[in-house]
């Protein structure tokens, strides 16, 4: 089973869709035990970091996260509340990442929005089969800059981290679920890990 967790965030009807088309059902919840017996979670992500963290607190959903030993993929904002601090609202995350996540600097448009290829990518199970000439759909004004967890790098007036990894927690700053062919791959990596 998968389980996408259900928490103060947008875009969890498209992840679901997104997963159905690869042909993989899953389940939308916030029941502690169901994301427990997952073989595989998801924490999609549109919002804001400060309320979804409260969210996350408040039920106690942030020590089960911290809790898991299958594979976890954040999208978006689920990448950034796997870090150890947002400035979004001066936000304390997970911790899993022990990396900051910025606002893009002054003069850059923001959101950044649209589709960009990658400057480098790892030899990482979720990128199997990935190229840096794949482009992927990116919606965020925020980042994680390049770190230890990286594993792939996008450019946008400076590099970033499109994706990480630490232990069975990955992140994706991009959209898979909206990424086309690529994205789906992606997803599909996941769900085989």
């Amino acid at each position: 089973m998968i389980a996408i967790l259900k928490y103060n965030s947008g875009n969890i009807m498209s992840v679901k869709v997104a997963l159905k088309r690869l042909g993989h059902e899953a389940v939308i919840t916030a029941d502690p035990d169901v994301i427990r017996m997952a073989e595989k979670v998801i924490i999609p992500g549109v919002g804001e970091a400060g309320s979804a963290m409260k969210h996350l607190r408040e039920r106690d959903l942030d020590r089960v996260i911290l809790s898991l030993k299958q594979p976890v993929l954040g999208i978006c904002l689920g990448l950034q509340l796997m870090c150890k601090f947002s400035e979004e609202k001066n936000t304390p995350c997970l911790g899993i990442f022990d990396t900051i996540v910025r606002r893009f600097p002054a003069g850059a448009r923001v959101p950044h929005m649209g589709w960009n290829d990658f400057v480098s990518i790892t030899d990482d199970p979720l990128l199997k089969g990935i190229n840096p000439v794949d482009d992927v759909y990116y919606v965020h004004s925020y980042f994680a800059g390049v770190n230890e967890y990286t594993t792939a790098v996008c450019d946008y007036g400076l590099p970033f981290s499109a994706t990480m990894r630490r232990d069975n927690f990955f992140g994706t700053q991009f959209h898979p679920e909206k990424s086309a062919e690529t994205g789906a791959r992606i997803l599909e990596n996941f769900l085989t890990l």
